[in-house]
């Protein structure tokens, strides 16, 4: 109990050592560049306190629980030597943590929004909701497919910078044909899919599986999950909207 309290404020003081900078640029420019009190000043210095407690706890969460448990279910499923499960857990981590990531409910949201102002879809509660919701699926589809590919890399042993820049050549391509009006949201989707919920676990399932695969280095195979679950949503993404 002792240890943990402990551990606690010094997440709390880890935090406050993070946000010191953004405070810092903030006030910098607000005082000395625009020369402008700060308005509402008390909610801003509750805000700021709320977001310190946030992180503080939101930290200590993945430590506790969801990078231990990402790496016990990959040493888990490859002692019991079953690829098709494992691929199936994969796929399923990508897509369900994808779903619930909330950057993407929200960029999602404000994608179906800008799309009924600006006429491309019915200006309906029901249409955007159908469009935001056909965006998310997609995207945690291409994650779920993304971490597939990444553990195959892993326990193939296959190098991830040949995988990277086809995948990147195929973003090139499929840009120079898709609708404008849905490029910028691919590319947006693979940068908020890989967030707070996504990250840690993909990690967690990445350096787990390459330490428990003989001859696999953690430091060298289990990372790269990441690069995977952001590139593969801009695909997707941009062949969604040339389906629309």
């Amino acid at each position: 109990m002792k240890n943990n309290i402990i551990n606690i404020f010094k997440s709390l003081s880890d935090s406050l050592k993070d946000l010191y900078p953004i405070i810092l640029v903030i006030a910098f420019f607000q005082i000395f560049v625009l020369q402008q009190p700060i308005p509402n000043l008390s909610e801003i210095l509750i805000g700021t306190f709320l977001v310190v407690v946030g992180l503080t706890l939101f930290v200590q969460g993945l430590k506790i629980g969801l990078f231990p448990i990402g790496e016990a279910m990959a040493y888990a499923f490859a002692r019991k030597g079953s690829l098709f499960w494992l691929l199936t857990f994969s796929f399923a981590l990508g897509f369900g943590t994808t779903v619930a990531e909330p950057a993407l409910i929200a960029v999602a949201a404000k994608a179906a929004n800008v799309a009924a102002t600006a006429g491309a879809i019915v200006d309906t509660e029901e249409s955007r909701s159908s469009y935001a919701n056909g965006l998310r699926f997609t995207v945690a589809l291409s994650v779920g497919i993304a971490l597939v590919i990444g553990v195959l890399r892993i326990i193939r042993g296959w190098p991830i910078q040949y995988l990277i820049i086809t995948g990147y050549i195929g973003v090139v391509i499929m840009t120079a044909f898709a609708p404008n009006e849905i490029i910028g949201i691919a590319y947006d989707s693979g940068g908020v899919t890989t967030s707070t919920i996504t990250v840690p676990l993909v990690t967690a399932l990445g350096v787990g599986l390459a330490s428990s695969i003989k001859g696999r280095n953690p430091m060298v195979d289990g990372f790269g999950l990441i690069a995977f679950a952001s590139l593969t949503p801009m695909i997707f993404v941009m062949g969604y909207g040339m389906i629309l």
